[in-house]
C-alpha cells in the first residue's frame, strides 16, 4: 500500500533539530522524499506498524505532529504531478 507521511518538527531547540533529522532518516529507510517533510513509502501492513511505532516514539506530541495519508494500492490513480521534481515509480526499475 502506498502511504503518503507528513511531518512537522519543532526545530527551536537541538532537541527538536536531532528529533527532525531521525524522523526523515527513517522514513528515507521505508520511502521516497517528495518535498521537505513528504515521503512516499510503499509497504506493507507490517512494515507501517514497524514505521508508524519508531516515528511515535520519536517525535515530541507537545510540539511535533505526523500525519499519514493511506492512498493503498490504486495509488497510482490518485497521484498527480506537477512542477519542477520530476516524479517516479516506486514500483519501477531501480537503478544503482
Amino acid at each position: 500500500m502506498m502511504v503518503l507521511i507528513t511531518y512537522d518538527v519543532n526545530v527551536i531547540t537541538p532537541l527538536g533539530k536531532s528529533r527532525l533529522r531521525k524522523v526523515a532518516k527513517q522514513c528515507v529507510n521505508y520511502g521516497q522524499r517528495v518535498q521537505n517533510s513528504v515521503f512516499e513509502c510503499l509497504v506493507d501492513p507490517t512494515q507501517f506498524a514497524e514505521l508508524k511505532h519508531c516515528l511515535e516514539s520519536i517525535v515530541d506530541p507537545e510540539t511535533d505532529s505526523l500525519r499519514y495519508y493511506f492512498l493503498g494500492n490504486s495509488w497510482k490513480n490518485r497521484v498527480e504531478h506537477f512542477g519542477a521534481k520530476t516524479g517516479y515509480d516506486p514500483e519501477g526499475v531501480l537503478m544503482i
